[in-house]
């Protein structure tokens, strides 16, 4: 039988908002560079493209992500992938309730998705295969590994736990102390303010390109200098967020260092599009 994720919809906005970013710096790259910057196009287009490759095989797997019970095993569909576990594998069945400390080491998400390798502070690793965790997930622990799962259908645990005679346990994350979870990112509110700031600073950056470099007779590299915007923005998003759980004020550094770095090439644009 199979069981679908909650439904949260991160496989379209992961569409287009791949779409949108990957579409404008191609197009950016190539139209603020001219012939006689062959290399530093083609420099800029390997590590592109390479993103690309890396995000259309995420996005495969958002679309077909779901989750498998039959009388042998327990299957976890991800893109290509299928992650089987046989019932004997199975050594534990966590239903974990509330706000869950979820940090990166080697992973990726969006609004209504997450995938990856992680770690919940309190709990230890885990391999992330699901949509929404706001209000907990199921932690299926094999001697395959740790596996975080978002099913539609709350009953699942119930039926695994059927599949190895083994009860199902809950855990509470808002019961723990906070000194054994830490400090969960979204209610840090020097990282959320640091966050904002860049993505309005970043907002702000595109919104005065879109409108005033048209037909202004500004150099093109003012459309490169908000390709490596966007590029810097993520970089430094997804480095924020591991760093935090480990150094909070190397996370806030780092934002700031792409909050000034975007606030300086919106300066250059202006001064640019102005003269």
């Amino acid at each position: 039988m199979r069981y679908h994720t909650k439904r949260a919809y991160g496989e379209w906005f992961g569409l287009m908002a791949g779409i949108l970013v990957f579409g404008f710096v191609i197009w950016g790259i190539n139209f603020s560079l001219g012939s006689d910057d062959e290399a530093l196009k083609i420099m800029l287009y390997i590590p592109t493209y390479l993103f690309l490759v890396v995000y259309v095989y995420l996005m495969i797997g958002a679309f077909n992500l779901s989750y498998a019970v039959t009388d042998d095993c327990f299957t976890i569909r991800w893109g290509v992938q299928r992650k089987k576990v046989v019932w004997d594998e199975v050594t534990e069945i966590v239903r974990i309730k509330g706000t869950t400390n979820l940090y990166p080491f080697l992973g990726a998400s969006w609004p209504g998705y997450i995938i990856g390798l992680y770690s919940i502070k309190a709990l230890g690793p885990v391999r992330m295969y699901g949509t929404k965790t706001d209000n907990g997930f199921l932690y299926l622990k094999t001697q395959k590994g740790f596996f975080g799962l978002t099913p539609e259908d709350d009953n699942l645990a119930e039926v695994i736990a059927q599949k190895t005679a083994k009860e199902v346990q809950i855990v509470n994350m808002d019961e723990i102390p906070i000194e054994e979870k830490g400090t969960n990112i979204n209610k840090d509110r020097f990282y959320n303010l640091y966050h904002k700031l860049n993505i309005i600073f970043l907002t702000a950056f595109a919104m005065y390109v879109a409108l005033f470099f048209p037909g202004s007779g500004a150099p093109r590299f003012i459309i490169l200098l908000l390709v490596l915007a966007i590029a810097l923005f993520f970089f430094n998003m997804a480095n924020a967020s591991r760093l935090f759980q480990f150094s909070p004020s190397g996370a806030y550094i780092m934002l700031l260092i792409g909050l000034a770095v975007t606030g300086i090439f919106l300066i250059l644009a202006i001064s640019e599009v102005s003269l």
